[in-house]
């Protein structure tokens, strides 16, 4: 029986057109988004000083880089996309275990992204209709949710949806189009960010340059170092969650690379540049939020808001919601589409896997896994990364230790192959699996206030989650593969 589609069937050489300029828009497209600017400006509203916090940007998307290049040069060799890469590790049938883990994943990133977009067009609306906000709310107070948040959040919804139904064509149009107006933007809200604190009453000697001095110069919150280390490794561990998602599943992308040097050189310019520029900007802003109005605002779309002018605000806007549509449907449904797909590869296409995604979107409540920076880091970025990291272990030992780069393609499409393992399933890969994973749930229920009074090396484990979990994974696999 074989388990293809032509979604998930390998992409012949001749229709592979993305160079290291595709791929380094993509990761524009992608990192310049408002959960990236989050992401940074949360480890500043908890405390931290300006470096440190750039330094753990910078570490942790270079970490991540590391398996996001390994895993993308599966996919630029054989042409084939990351569940049927998993296929070769987990067994024919057993890989929908890693792929809809990730697909889940990414369907709360969909979601949290929608939800983003959503509050531009909001703020949209706004300028032109004030009155939106007034209409009568219909929904319960314990979902935290608004009439005119949810319509908002329908219409961005829909934006995706339209691009879901193109195809991948219009993501690479999509993100290539998009960069260079994303980058300016970001610098235009630095250079207002810097100017506003310049001109702040809390300041003696105003002036451009003396805003950025102020900016640099405040201090961290923290009082001794073990203060720091509290929030700094988790944070480098979210950090590294924060794509964790996209270095298992790259090979969606790199799938389409004329060749490897132009996948290798583009990500590896692309992702720890763009990101790091980006956290900078979102850090600064932040950071400059507590001089001009006295509270550290880590939402971008709210502190935009605060602009005077509706038509500033209304651009601004406009710009965060292309932001959010690029990273979107790039990051958070090209790999859950081909995830589902690879469940029922004869009754699931790309589109439809999109659709299911979309749909998974809006019940997973996206406005509550991002209600403060705490929940954000702490919870959703670490928690996930805890299940992600396994599998990203055993990916990396199966396909370059054990199989030395080498995979029959052909069976990775048959029931009966090589890959076959017991009935579809490799009970080696699940119990690595389970064993980098298992180790990471005291700390989470922890974190999520189920269980209280864990052992301290519970929760130092669940800080370093993705790492243990890659090394705890890998190294199981390692050995229960070589017994005979």
């Amino acid at each position: 029986m074989k388990m293809i589609n032509k979604d998930l069937a390998p992409v012949p050489q001749e229709d592979r057109s993305w160079g290291a300029l595709n791929y380094f828009s993509l990761w524009v497209g992608m990192a310049v988004c408002i959960p990236s600017y989050m992401m940074a400006s949360g480890l500043i509203a908890a405390g931290m000083g300006l470096i440190p916090a750039v330094l753990c940007v910078l570490l942790g998307n270079a970490i991540v880089l590391i398996p996001m290049l390994l895993n993308g040069v599966v996919g630029a060799k054989y042409g084939i996309p990351y569940p049927i890469y998993a296929r070769a590790s987990f067994g024919i049938i057993g890989s929908n275990i890693p792929a809809l883990l990730r697909a889940i994943v990414a369907c709360g990133w969909f979601g949290i992204q929608t939800w983003i977009g959503g509050t531009a067009v909001l703020a949209l609306i706004k300028t032109i209709w004030p009155g939106f906000v007034q209409i009568p709310n219909i929904f319960p107070g314990f979902m935290g949710l608004s009439t005119a948040g949810f319509i908002s959040f329908m219409i961005f919804w829909g934006f995706n949806v339209v691009i879901i139904l193109k195809g991948v064509d219009s993501i690479k149009f999509l993100e290539t189009a998009a960069s260079p107006l994303l980058l300016i933007s970001g610098m235009v809200l630095l250079f207002w960010a810097i100017y506003k604190t310049g001109q702040s009453n809390t300041l003696v000697n105003k002036g451009f340059f003396n805003g950025l001095r102020a900016i640099i110069d405040q201090p961290s919150k923290f009082q001794t170092n073990a203060q720091f280390w509290k929030i700094f490794i988790p944070g480098l561990t979210g950090m590294v969650g924060f794509w964790a998602t996209l270095s298992l599943n790259i090979p969606d992308f790199t799938r389409y690379a004329k060749n490897q040097k132009g996948q290798l050189w583009g990500q590896a310019l692309g992702l720890p540049i763009t990101m790091t520029l980006f956290a900078l900007i979102g850090i600064m802003v932040t950071r400059a939020t507590q001089i001009i109005y006295g509270t550290a605002i880590w939402d971008p779309v709210k502190v935009i808001q605060r602009f005077d002018s509706p038509m500033i605000v209304f651009i601004s806007m406009v710009v965060i919601a292309i932001a959010t549509l690029s990273t979107n449907v790039a990051a958070n449904v090209v790999g859950p589409a081909n995830d589902f797909s690879n469940v029922i590869p004869t009754k699931i296409n790309f589109k439809l896997g999109g659709m299911i995604t979309a749909f998974i979107g809006i019940i997973i409540m996206p406005w509550k896994l991002i209600a403060d920076p705490q929940g954000y880091i702490f919870v959703w970025l670490i928690g996930y990364s805890s299940l992600l990291g396994p599998i990203a272990g055993i990916l990396l030992v199966d396909f370059y230790i054990l199989r030395k780069q080498k995979l029959q393609v052909d069976d990775l499409y048959i029931q009966g192959g090589q890959y076959s393992y017991y009935r579809g399933f490799n009970p080696r890969a699940i119990a690595a699996f389970l064993i980098g994973a298992l180790p990471n749930l005291p700390g989470f229920l922890s974190e999520v206030k189920i269980l209280s009074n864990i052992p301290p090396v519970f929760a130092s484990i669940y800080s370093y989650a993705w790492f243990a979990g890659l090394f705890l994974a890998g190294v199981s696999y390692y050995f229960l593969m070589k017994l005979k």
